[in-house]
């Protein structure tokens, strides 16, 4: 893949199999048994990324990869410096960093200045996943306080992508649904447990 990468001239992979290259997951208050719930009925040969922030304390160590790659069978990873990012592989934001996705396909952490006073942040996760994938982007937005992924939804959506957000039924807290659907900016407002069933549905809709 890092070949793949430095071949495509400042443009990222498209996977094969995959109708959908990245998948950027948004979660705070309630985000860890809700992302454990979509990852977990993931198959292992999911040919897309997935890249995760959850609003985590700044400061402390975070063992939500690890947590995570127990109860999934795709890989998980903290995401890394020059990360290269692979089909089937999660990329979870460690504390205190945004998390963006250059052009070429790799990961950038940055410890630039809070965005809506958080660190990570879901909206420059989800625009710079927007501006490099275009209609080959999806957003999920889970349980949260506040409005984090609003901004992003909106450039998602700008730029050809498929935008899903959890119903404020089934979220924990219900500020970061209620404030991406509120954008109009929305194609699916889904129970938790359909939010998996759905990315299959459309990330490997060209593999059948």
């Amino acid at each position: 893949m890092i070949e793949m990468a430095k071949n495509a001239k400042n443009h990222p992979p498209d996977f094969t199999n995959a109708a959908f290259d990245i998948v950027a997951i948004a979660a705070s208050a309630g985000g860890l048994t809700a992302i454990v719930k979509v990852l977990s009925t993931l198959p292992a040969e999911f040919p897309a990324a997935i890249a995760i922030v959850q609003h985590l304390a700044p400061g402390h160590p975070s063992f939500m990869a690890e947590i995570l790659s127990r109860r999934t069978n795709i890989t998980v990873k903290q995401a890394e410096e020059g990360d290269c990012i692979t089909p089937g592989t999660a990329y979870v934001a460690p504390p205190d960093r945004h998390l963006l996705v250059n052009g070429d396909g790799t990961l950038s952490l940055s410890q630039s200045e809070l965005v809506h006073f958080l660190r990570p942040s879901a909206d420059l996760l989800f625009e710079s996943v927007a501006a490099t994938y275009k209609d080959r982007a999806i957003a999920v937005v889970l349980t949260g306080t506040g409005s984090d992924g609003a901004m992003g939804v909106e450039a998602i959506k700008k730029m050809g992508g498929t935008v899903i957000v959890q119903d404020i039924k089934t979220a924990e807290f219900s500020g970061m649904p209620s404030a991406a659907i509120n954008t109009g900016n929305v194609d699916f407002i889904l129970p938790l447990d359909e939010i998996s069933t759905t990315l299959v549905g459309l990330v490997m809709e060209e593999s059948d």
